[in-house]
């Protein structure tokens, strides 16, 4: 059995009692479950930033890592979005920190409004957030940044006693490679590079970068389907008598 009292839980009582989402059974019906709880618990808040309630830096990039592996297996479309306030800093300069923390919370809030269950929507530092949509095909890509870049503009945000504010945000896209395991530093580099593309062209815009394309030669085509138009049924390889005719350069390269 328990005793909850020779537990040093002060400490994670008092961060969970911060935390709205967080509740406790009572100790008294059972030690054990209460002791659960509050590990779960602490596990959810350490996934969290505290400030917008969205998903932190660490979480984001293990499920940035997770969604190469699918994507890599799977070949399904994913879409990485970098988005930054625009002018971030003049609305400190201007209202006070408090009001950015306003402003950055009223930003996450509309965000996870704007996005799918199965989507994830995370504070990556300072004004800048991120979010990941896998199986997102690049023909509905634009058009859900494009959304999220309205949602945003279209925000009156209270920053003081009868003062309102409207914010923008620029917005930078890539796709993960398809049937290629990449890393989560190239594809966050890509939509980093489109997010200061957005920013150079004046803001308040959104730029993707387009899925690389992968082709086939005639020649790889031939060397993987040729059995299938001579009639031989599918699950059936025709081996060449002389071995010594089949060289390294028969292997399929990728063109990326």
């Amino acid at each position: 059995m328990i005793n909850l009292s020779d537990l040093r839980l002060d400490d994670a009582r008092a961060l969970l009692e911060h935390d709205p989402a967080s509740s406790l059974p009572d100790p008294e019906e059972s030690p054990v479950a209460y002791l659960q709880s509050v590990i779960d618990n602490l596990c959810e808040l350490s996934l969290k930033d505290p400030l917008t309630g969205l998903a932190n830096r660490r979480h984001f990039r293990n499920v940035l890592s997770r969604e190469i592996d699918v994507v890599a297996r799977s070949g399904e479309s994913a879409l990485l979005l970098m988005l930054d306030i625009d002018h971030f800093k003049k609305v400190n300069d201007t209202y006070g920190h408090l009001a950015g923390d306003h402003v950055l919370q009223a930003v996450a809030r509309c965000l996870a409004s704007c996005v799918r269950p199965m989507d994830t929507v995370a504070r990556y530092g300072g004004e800048e957030f991120a979010a990941i949509l896998p199986n997102c095909p690049a023909s509905y890509g634009k058009i859900v940044a494009e959304r999220i870049r309205e949602a945003v503009g279209n925000l009156s945000i209270s920053v003081a006693p009868l003062v309102s504010i409207q914010v923008t945000v620029s917005i930078g896209g890539a796709y993960a490679p398809e049937w290629i395991r990449s890393t989560t530093a190239l594809w966050t580099d890509r939509a980093d590079i489109e997010l200061y593309r957005a920013k150079a062209e004046g803001r308040n815009r959104v730029c993707i970068d387009r899925p690389p394309v992968l082709s086939v030669s005639a020649e790889e085509k031939s060397l993987l389907f040729g059995h299938l138009s001579m009639g031989d049924p599918a699950w059936i390889t025709s081996v060449p008598n002389d071995a010594s005719g089949v060289t390294a350069g028969g292997a399929m390269n990728r063109v990326n």
